[in-house]
């Protein structure tokens, strides 16, 4: 389980095919190494990933052919920033929302935009994912938990604004119009719906 608050931002170095699945080699300066173990989760853009090797200021994860079906680690390039945060630690406080690493779909950008004190962020989610999204609700974007802001039901663009320091500790500064994001929402929302669903049956 992960909280959606970033620890650092990284940078893939490496991408390798086998098969039908990727290994990735991710760097980072920042991330606290001390507390890394080979088998240990890892949430790469929200996307839970398990360390198959760890060497200094890197480690290597291997990605599944549906993971990479779900998320926009299909498409990611080395070089790219990514967003890292280490599982949770049921001892320590909890500053976002309950982040499972399971990544729900993949939006896509419409734009970042600037303001005074705040940027205002949109994004264009699949129409199957905008059910479970409500105004002041939690959201995960590449690993990032925020509230979302509003929800345009005609076009289902969601709205959420980024303050300066989570545009300064998280990639999502470098993202630009027409890039996919992952997404994944409140995983209490899916519940809700299967008891519904299902019922007393």
């Amino acid at each position: 389980m992960f909280t959606g608050i970033i620890e650092c931002v990284g940078e893939l170095i490496a991408r390798e095919s086998h098969g039908g699945d990727v290994r990735l080699g991710i760097f980072s300066k920042q991330l606290d190494w001390s507390d890394v173990r080979l088998g240990d989760s890892i949430a790469v853009n929200g996307v839970c990933l398990t360390a198959t090797s760890v060497n200094g200021t890197t480690f290597t994860a291997d990605v599944m052919v549906q993971t990479l079906s779900l998320t926009s680690l299909s498409q990611i390039a080395v070089g790219s920033p990514v967003n890292l945060e280490l599982a949770a630690q049921l001892n320590a406080r909890m500053g976002g929302h309950m982040v499972q690493g399971h990544v729900d779909g993949v939006a896509t950008v419409v734009g970042l935009t600037p303001g005074d004190k705040w940027a205002q962020f949109d994004i264009t989610v699949p129409e199957k994912l905008a059910k479970y999204i409500v105004n002041q609700g939690s959201i995960c974007l590449d690993g990032v938990s925020l509230t979302v802001g509003q929800i345009n039901d005609a076009n289902n663009v969601v709205t959420v604004w980024l303050i300066p320091e989570t545009l300064d500790r998280t990639n999502l500064s470098t993202k630009q119009p027409g890039d996919l994001i992952n997404v994944e929402v409140d995983v209490l929302a899916k519940y809700v719906e299967r008891l519904l669903a299902k019922g007393d049956k």
